[in-house]
Formats: C-alpha cells, structure tokens, sequence
C-alpha cells in the first residue's frame, strides 16, 4: 500500500509562488460547502502555481501546487499535485 495516498504531505513553501492561475471559481469548485462550512461563507477560488517547496525530509524540490483562496481569511489547504 502506498502510504502517500494516505497521509497527507507536510512541507513549506520557500520564496514565492510562480505562474498563478485561477482554476474555478463559486460553484465550480467541487468542494465549496465544506470551505463554507469551515472557514466561512465567502466568493472562494480554487488556484494553482508554481514554488519551489522543502519536504519534511528535507528535500528541495519545483512542484505544482493547488489551494483554495479568498479575499479576507487568505489561502488555505495547499496540496502537492505534481513535481516539476
């Protein structure tokens, strides 16, 4: 069993985030009722960009990231979704 589908990744963003893009917006983001509910009702966006990230081992790496963002609260539940 893969024990990165499992747990979830820690790692830290080092320096700034590259090439933003927004991927949906309201109610094209699958996962709005749970955003709502946890940190509030608000216009979110789901993004993606480029960073370059510091794995909790210790590696050092260019990677995509996704996270959902709104203006007020910030950007909140980053994810690793592919390595550069």
């Amino acid at each position: 069993m893969d024990l990165t589908a499992v747990l979830p990744m820690h790692f830290n963003i080092i320096g700034e985030i590259r090439h933003v893009e927004p991927i949906a917006t309201g109610r094209g983001i699958r996962e709005l009722a749970r955003l709502q509910r946890l940190y509030g009702r608000a216009r979110w966006r789901k993004r993606k960009g480029d960073a370059t990230i510091r794995l909790a081992g210790g590696g050092i790496h260019e990677a995509e990231l996704h996270w959902y963002e709104v203006h007020g609260i910030g950007r909140k539940e980053f994810k690793i979704k592919r390595f550069l």
